[in-house]
């Protein structure tokens, strides 16, 4: 059973539409990445699928109803969201900040109860940030500061984690850190991630599945092997890319690249030139 699908969906931002009549299902208990050009409509599919957005037409179902009539509370406990640029936590310890996740769980006076405390700890325990319970959130570099952001989705305790580029303005060795941690959540904890990212082979190393975005439609949903290909890449990046193996993981990988469209651009004034050329 799919938990998670769209059908038909359309997004628009005022008069423009960004996602067009797309149909998905998100695997259960695996890793999707959705990869695509900048303004091709990731970020846009992800805050609809989190009724962060509304989307105009179409439907998008998580245990077979409709997230839009679903209960807002009721909702976070099944999926949480890492956004892009999550809010500043300015003034906030890890502990206080990774609290925020209990709030699908709590009464209407907004205490926590030992229960909650007990999964803060756990949420910290599990991303290696128990160390820093104490300490500002603005204190922590890049790295750990992404780990304390997982940690708090964490602590809403859903079967669903969405991020939103993860890896944004790390380095790589924190890049690395942030989803081996996803991936061992995956594999330790059964959770479902689905995250967008824009380095193509850590795309193919991490995921499970990959959906490849175009001008807000899929062009090609699959495995690595079917996605990272010469001819999607080709449609999706307007890249001549050579593929060869992850010589670790045995993975598709991008080992080097030329961009299509200047050398179209560029044989297209050749011929133009040739052209006058023979004609004078």
């Amino acid at each position: 059973m799919v938990r998670l699908y769209t059908n038909g969906l359309n997004i628009s931002y005022g008069e423009r539409l960004i996602v067009k009549n797309l149909s998905v299902e998100i695997p259960d208990k695996k890793i999707t990445t959705i990869i695509g050009s900048n303004g091709c409509g990731k970020s846009t599919l992800l805050k609809a699928i989190t009724r962060i957005i509304s989307h105009q037409s179409g439907t998008i179902v998580l245990d077979g109803k409709h997230i839009s009539k679903e209960n807002t509370k009721t909702l976070a406990k099944k999926m949480a969201i890492l956004p892009q640029t999550p809010e500043s936590a300015s003034g906030l310890t890890v502990g206080e900040l990774v609290s925020y996740g209990r709030f699908p769980y709590q009464n209407g006076f907004g205490s926590l109860t030992k229960h909650d405390y007990e999964v803060i700890d756990w949420a910290l325990e599990v991303t290696g940030t128990i160390d820093f319970k104490f300490r500002p959130v603005d204190a922590l570099s890049g790295g750990q500061r992404q780990r304390v952001w997982i940690a708090m989705a964490l602590a809403q305790e859903t079967d669903i984690i969405f991020l939103d580029e993860p890896t944004t303005y790390l380095d790589m060795a924190h890049q690395l850190e942030v989803l081996e941690l996803l991936q061992k959540l995956n594999a330790e904890q059964d959770r479902t991630i689905i995250m967008v990212l824009h380095d193509l082979n850590q795309a193919a190393r991490f995921a499970d599945y990959i959906i490849a975005l175009k001008d807000g439609e899929i062009v090609k949903a699959g495995s690595c092997e079917e996605v990272i290909s010469h001819e999607v890449l080709k449609k999706v990046f307007q890249i001549d890319a050579e593929i060869g193996r992850d010589p670790r993981t045995n993975k598709p990988m991008c080992i080097t690249y030329n961009l299509l469209k200047g050398e179209e651009e560029n044989e297209e004034i050749i011929n133009t030139v040739s052209l006058v050329a023979a004609n004078h």
